[in-house]
């Protein structure tokens, strides 16, 4: 019997660049090799993070598009599909604002650090509310795309998305063609992503030496607000749906739910757990139909876990850099992680061209990333878990509503 190969993952790769970057920067502590760091080492990471900033829009534009299409006929989908959206929007929206109140206060009570580094060439964008809702929507359909404004990229996609179901067999032609160049787009980013151990090791290394130990600890303050985060959502937004909505004790779903919780936490991936979330929540009382169109559909667009991580990587690495978020901007987060939930979500790699695309929508520097991709996997693990939980719970939840259409 052949024995098999241990497989060294891409996840690997990052935490160990993270760690190799973050001794041999702790080695570079002092004036002259810190400058050496940012004039020779810092260029390698910044070119990884301009490749970052080239996928954001085609990753955007043509992962939502294929995510609308992927519904179907938007007549066919009828009652379950809309309940559905507006079910994972709206929860999805509640986790960024939980991860940004959390984040804040973690900020405000001085365990996030601020930088050395005052090279800001990137100042954050400030704007009332009114001014962020008027953006959204695009005077010129080609501008947003060259200027990689994010939230009239997400609009521009919906619509294409929307007219291409809406058209009949003339619109499947045409995605036909976007699904194409969608995959195309897929490949490209799958190859910058698999750079990313020598990104983050570079850009790590001039961050630990100009700034010093005290980055290391705030990681783990990060993902201690991520988790804390997610505890609050799952005992509250979804503890109150199970109760209200499916009318089920929210002990009685967690334990029913809990091998689909533990197979997403372990294996980070909710299409891999899949097939586990549609027998979990059968058994809890799911309806087959409805179980087959919600649960799938969540895989790709429920996206709970992943906006509270959004919501406390943004505020994180803004305060590293020294920038105070406006209402706005939390309110422009908030918004773009939402709508940009619609199709990313599959995407291997998602999480950091998510957060780079966030980051870009406030004006706050994508080289931020590099200071949490080495523990990515740990926010991952409980990202995941939350997303699978809240895509039972919309099963539940929809299954009721669509009986009591019934009576």
């Amino acid at each position: 019997m052949e024995k098999k190969k241990f497989k060294f993952g891409l996840g690997g790769w990052i935490f160990v660049a993270m760690i190799l970057g973050i001794l041999v920067g702790l080695a570079c502590m002092g004036e002259a090799a810190a400058a050496f760091t940012t004039k020779y080492i810092k260029p390698f990471g910044t070119i990884y993070v301009n490749l970052l900033k080239f996928m954001v829009v085609p990753v955007v534009l043509f992962s939502i598009i294929d995510g609308v299409i992927s519904l179907g006929d938007i007549k066919k989908v009828g009652s379950i599909g809309w309940k559905t959206m507006v079910y994972y929007l709206l929860t999805t929206a509640i986790a960024v604002c939980i991860g940004l109140a959390v984040a804040i206060l973690f900020k405000n009570g001085g365990l996030f650090p601020q930088l050395a580094t005052t090279d800001l060439a990137y100042e954050a964008k400030s704007s009332n509310i009114m001014d962020v809702l008027v953006d959204i929507f695009p005077s010129n359909w080609l501008a947003p795309l060259v200027n990689a404004n994010m939230l009239q990229t997400i609009v521009i996609a919906l619509f294409f998305g929307a007219a291409i179901l809406m058209t009949g067999d003339k619109g499947g032609k045409v995605g036909d063609l976007f699904n194409a160049i969608y995959a195309v787009v897929m490949q490209i980013m799958m190859i910058i992503i698999n750079i990313t151990p020598i990104g983050v090791f570079c850009l790590m290394v001039n961050v630990v030496a100009v700034n010093g130990a005290k980055i290391i600890g705030a990681l783990g303050m990060a993902i201690l607000a991520a988790y804390i985060g997610y505890l609050i959502h799952v005992v509250v937004v979804y503890g109150i749906s199970v109760k209200v909505f499916a009318k089920m004790s929210p002990m009685a779903f967690f334990k029913g739910m809990a091998p689909a919780m533990i197979t997403a936490f372990t294996t980070t991936s909710s299409a891999a757990t899949l097939p586990l979330t549609i027998e979990c929540s059968k058994k809890l009382g799911a309806d087959d139909e409805i179980s087959s169109f919600v649960l799938p559909l969540g895989c790709t667009i429920n996206m709970d876990g992943t906006a509270i991580y959004m919501g406390i990587t943004s505020v994180f690495i803004a305060f590293c850099y020294g920038v105070d978020l406006t209402m706005a901007q939390m309110a422009t987060i908030v918004v773009t992680a939402t709508l940009a939930s619609i199709g990313t979500a599959g995407v291997s790699g998602a999480g950091m061209i998510m957060l780079a695309m966030v980051l870009q929508s406030v004006g706050l520097p994508v080289e931020g990333i590099a200071l949490i991709a080495g523990v990515d996997k740990l926010f991952d693990m409980g990202r995941t878990c939350l997303n699978v939980t809240g895509d039972g719970t919309c099963a539940l939840a929809v299954t009721q509503w669509q009986k009591k259409l019934a009576k």
